[in-house]
């Protein structure tokens, strides 16, 4: 649902609301966010691409950003300066043409600049995050969000995604209960199921444990 832009650049959207540059008006992303969360377009929000309620400011690093060059660095940069009181997200695509790229981009989002990156795959994954972060529980603790993602090692969140049935936002969302692959393993279905449901809950306890039994 859409409604009518007002110029609160120094507020959060109300709760199931965000407010995102005119820019994404037609993007496949909105497109896909319609129905989920109440849209307000605003045509003065910066550098920003998106704001959340909790006042999360998030900034969209395309693939296309990524291949042409350094500018998105500048736009990096001036996030960072101009978001002052914001929790502030990068969501960052990682697709087979940018993925040669990623790990100078993550180094330099998170260790140059001390930013939270999160990857995506496209416009279709970055939508379900958003709508994640505006409807579950991490509206209520966006700092404790930051935080685990702040020290997500790739690699981690790349094994989790190798459980049959488990695509990149799940894997995320595990990884934002479970700090580690072993409190992953550790855990029962009961643990796992208000996060993933019941079915693949006991998906991925299957086939953690099979895979445990068979390297022992």
């Amino acid at each position: 649902m859409e409604t009518k832009s007002f110029l609160a650049l120094n507020m959060s959207p109300p709760l199931g609301h965000i407010i995102t540059s005119d820019k994404w008006r037609h993007s496949l992303l909105i497109q896909t966010l319609k129905g989920c969360v109440k849209i307000i377009f605003e045509n003065e929000l910066g550098v920003a691409d998106f704001l959340l309620p909790k006042k999360c400011c998030i900034l969209y690093v395309s693939e296309c950003d990524i291949i042409a060059g350094k500018g998105y660095k500048r736009k990096l940069v001036c996030f960072r300066n101009s978001s002052s009181g914001f929790q502030d997200l990068v969501l960052v695509e990682n697709t087979r043409l940018s993925e040669q790229y990623f790990s100078a981009v993550q180094k330099f989002v998170v260790f140059d600049l001390g930013l939270t990156l999160l990857p995506v795959s496209g416009q279709t994954e970055a939508s379900q995050l958003i709508s994640h972060i505006v409807h579950g529980e991490g509206r209520d603790d966006l700092f404790r969000i930051k935080s685990s993602f702040q020290c997500l090692d790739p690699l981690v969140l790349a094994l989790v995604q190798q459980v049959p049935g488990i695509g990149r936002v799940k894997a995320l969302a595990l990884l934002q209960h479970f700090s580690s692959i072993q409190q992953l393993c550790n855990s029962a279905p009961a643990e796992l199921e208000p996060i993933v449901g019941q079915a693949a809950a006991q998906q991925i306890h299957n086939f953690l444990h099979k895979s445990s039994a068979g390297a022992t």
